[in-house]
């Protein structure tokens, strides 16, 4: 089957000052704009079986978003929703999109805008029209790259990560020319801290910005790996642009290295493509009482305090100022418990959409929420073809999905998971059990 290809960019910055979400306390509404937030649309075909893929710069793009688009998108040009992914970069200064029932009790988190929340919708959609309307005979291949110095896990230095960075490169067949990249790696785009008031995507910025100086018509869209534990925290020297650009560029010389080495024999235009959902129960979560969590966020907040006094590497100091917020999060979990607004919101989510998009012998495995690293590497390591996973896709969770070890250890991520670890093994076996079905 001959491949097509088409993609697209759409502006999704805000056009007003707007509170950027992602850290908790701190009143950050926007005095300007450091870089734009872009909705990244590639549209693919091999004939039969159209494919599209959306990678947006945004903390979260919730189910509500992802239900919105798919079906304008479907409408307009006759892609079956259930062919449509949806991502976000995750992004620290940009919009809130979402509520956040651990964040209800933060007097400085706003609702999301209404205004914004339209703009950001019209952005996704027309990113992927505009795809669709420029597609052409292309050709595509499959590598990967690997990222050294980005980052690594957040809780352990020296923990597990995924160094990897997935690569779905696409050229125009008529000249060879680059026409787009999916890009999926998996690291926290958290260079830049509260302090900020500045609209950005962070490092991912530059990690484009590099790659477009080497290939300018190339378009890149940054999907989001699984990176729960996983954040530049042991590696920056300071939370400034400078070092996002770093970081971004970094990143972003290792692909172009990847791309400069490309065989041309490795790009194919008869390939297959596909695409299935499915749907899985999560287990929730329960958490301490209110007593007990108000003690636990008393504990916390002595033992940042002293980190602080005894002058600790800053990378341990903000992990234990992180656990703090987590305490908070959990507490304000605990009395929705015991209101019984936590099941509502429980109820809410517990169906997790497991979504596999076939390229050729390529699967790229779409999951929802902020998985630890841990369950993107089972799904690698037992797909019987090449994988690369993509988290934060097609809606969000309300937080992590933290593994065994973690949930017993009660860190941050822990703290607040309205669904416990139990829920990341069956989504890693839903996501390869769809793989190993025969082709229809």
């Amino acid at each position: 089957m001959s491949l097509s290809a088409g993609a697209a960019v759409r502006d999704v910055t805000p056009v007003k000052p707007l509170f950027l979400a992602g850290y908790p306390h701190e009143p950050r509404t926007s005095t300007g704009i450091h870089d734009p937030l872009l909705a990244s649309a590639l549209y693919l075909s091999d004939g039969a079986t159209p494919v599209v893929l959306v990678a947006v710069d945004i903390l979260f793009v919730p189910a509500q978003t992802v239900s919105i688009c798919r079906t304008a998108i479907s409408n307009a040009i006759g892609v079956p929703p259930h062919n449509i992914l949806i991502s976000a970069t995750h992004t620290h200064s940009g919009p809130l999109t979402n509520e956040v029932l651990a964040w209800k009790n933060d007097p400085i988190i706003p609702p999301p805008d209404r205004d914004y929340l339209e703009q950001f919708h019209q952005g996704i959609i027309e990113a992927v029209l505009a795809a669709h309307a420029a597609a052409e005979p292309a050709r595509l291949a499959v590598t990967s790259a690997v990222a050294e110095g980005v980052g690594g896990n957040r809780l352990n230095p020296n923990g597990v990560f995924d160094p990897e960075v997935g690569l779905v490169a696409i050229q125009r067949h008529r000249d060879n020319r680059w026409l787009a990249l999916n890009l999926i790696y998996g690291m926290h785009p958290t260079v830049l801290h509260e302090d900020s008031r500045l609209v950005s995507s962070d490092f991912p910025h530059f990690t484009r910005k590099e790659i477009a100086e080497s290939f300018p018509d190339l378009i890149t869209l940054y999907h989001l790996g699984p990176c729960g534990n996983l954040s530049p925290r042991h590696h920056v020297k300071g939370q400034t642009f400078s070092e996002a650009e770093r970081l971004g560029r970094r990143l972003g010389a290792s692909v172009v290295r990847t791309l400069i080495s490309l065989d041309p024999a490795e790009f194919s235009d008869e390939l297959e493509l596909g695409a299935t959902i499915r749907k899985v129960d999560l287990v929730a979560n329960s958490f301490p009482t209110v007593a007990q969590a108000k003690s636990e966020l008393r504990q916390a907040r002595e033992r940042h305090e002293q980190l602080k006094r005894s002058a600790a590497p800053p990378g341990e100091v903000r992990t234990a100022e992180c656990f703090v917020f987590g305490r908070e999060e959990a507490l304000t979990l605990a009395e929705a418990q015991a209101s019984g607004e936590l099941a509502k919101w429980q109820e809410r989510y517990r169906r997790a959409e497991i979504q596999i998009i076939r390229l050729g012998e390529c699967f790229l495995a779409a999951l929802p929420g902020e998985q630890f690293v841990e369950y993107g590497l089972a799904i690698k390591e037992r797909a019987p073809r090449r994988t690369f996973i993509i988290s934060l896709a097609n809606g969000e969770l309300q937080g992590y999905i933290v593994t065994p070890a973690a949930a017993a250890e009660g860190g941050y991520e822990a703290s607040f998971a309205l669904f416990g670890p139990e829920s990341g093994q069956r989504m890693v076996n839903a996501a390869l059990e769809i793989m190993e079905q025969p082709r229809p």
